[in-house]
């Protein structure tokens, strides 16, 4: 487990990941020089990926979608690819609980999302499918934000 100190500093990175280091130090109350260090540290082990929380609607697309499916043992393999090179897709997951995948995508309308589905259906063997179209976005990427 990482020490608690540390952890102040991950909450920080979590809140704004271009603050300051000076203001991340009188935050945390943590040396600048410790928080490089630990920063520097942390793109190894805890951090995978630096990115910006994009609003999809306000650049027109309008249409995003969580969508589980199930598909035939043989193709889950070809299917995960698939998905994984679709550039509508914003995440892929491997799920349990009778399904395989769950994805999120996202695109300009819900008459390309619907497209989306029958190609995939024409594709691959879906078994089972549900969609989940999201009609708001409530709370987002916030997990460790706050300091306990």
């Amino acid at each position: 487990m990482i020490p608690h100190k540390h952890l102040k500093i991950l909450c920080q990175l979590r809140k704004d990941c271009r603050m300051p280091l000076t203001k991340m130090s009188r935050r945390t109350g943590i040396a600048v020089s410790t928080i490089f260090d630990k920063i520097k540290s942390y793109q190894n082990d805890f951090i995978v990926k630096h990115t910006s929380i994009i609003n999809f609607s306000r650049l027109g697309y309008s249409a995003c979608a969580k969508i589980i499916v199930k598909v035939e043992r043989e193709q889950r393999e070809e299917l995960r690819k698939y998905l994984s090179k679709q550039q509508n897709i914003n995440s892929l997951f491997k799920i349990n609980n009778g399904y395989d995948f769950l994805f999120e995508a996202v695109f300009l309308s819900l008459n390309e999302t619907e497209d989306f589905i029958e190609n995939l259906e024409e594709r691959f063997n879906i078994i089972e499918k549900q969609i989940f179209y999201i009609t708001e976005d409530i709370k987002r990427e916030s997990f460790m934000e706050y300091e306990n």
